[in-house]
């Protein structure tokens, strides 16, 4: 909102008559806070509370004592617990709980067969930094010239995208644009 002399001193004029902010706003073609913020800024006198209080005032009410407060009552002093003595383990009654594990004594390692020497696999560095960067180039510049129009569902390996030629200036080809760009008007219609 441009804030012209006009405008100011219709806004200081329906003020001074006493008009709501939101009365001034409807008047004036503006928001209410619009009026709020420039009566602020225009140190115009305030304006008594739109919320209407009861017509008579509440007594006041008494104001009740409040209890003095209470120490809490001193602890007694707690003497110390005395440890218990851990438990002594007992002799087993039978012999008939005791379960031994048989295990085969493990060979020394000097008396170990060596393990088969395997061919490590060819190692394979990929395409070369250059190739990449033409590769990345050329999907960049396919990307522009393609359609983006996304076809499937996403996820599956049927997903792609239409890429047949664009319309210069958009991301898809006459069919797909037709469909992405359409008038609000034509909107309307269609529903």
């Amino acid at each position: 909102m441009e804030w012209t002399e006009e405008t100011i001193q219709r806004l200081r004029a329906l003020w001074q008559e006493g008009h709501s902010t939101a009365e001034i706003g409807r008047r004036m073609g503006i928001s209410k806070n619009a009026v709020v913020g420039k009566a602020h800024r225009l140190e115009l006198p305030a304006r008594p509370s739109p919320i209407r209080r009861e017509s008579t005032p509440r007594p006041p009410r008494p104001a009740t004592p409040r209890p003095a407060a209470v120490k809490p009552a001193p602890r007694p002093a707690v003497a110390p617990v005395a440890e218990r003595p851990a438990p002594r383990p007992q002799p087993a009654s039978s012999a008939s709980n005791v379960v031994t594990m048989l295990r085969a004594p493990a060979a020394p390692a000097e008396n170990r067969a060596p393990a088969e020497p395997r061919r490590a696999d060819p190692f394979d560095p990929g395409p070369r930094a250059e190739e990449r960067a033409e590769a990345r180039a050329e999907r960049s510049v396919r990307r522009l010239t393609s359609c983006c129009w996304p076809l499937g569902e996403p996820g599956t390996r049927s997903f792609r995208f239409c890429g047949c030629e664009t319309v210069p200036g958009k991301p898809y080809c006459l069919e797909h644009a037709q469909l992405a760009y359409v008038r609000i008007k034509d909107r309307r219609e269609i529903a």
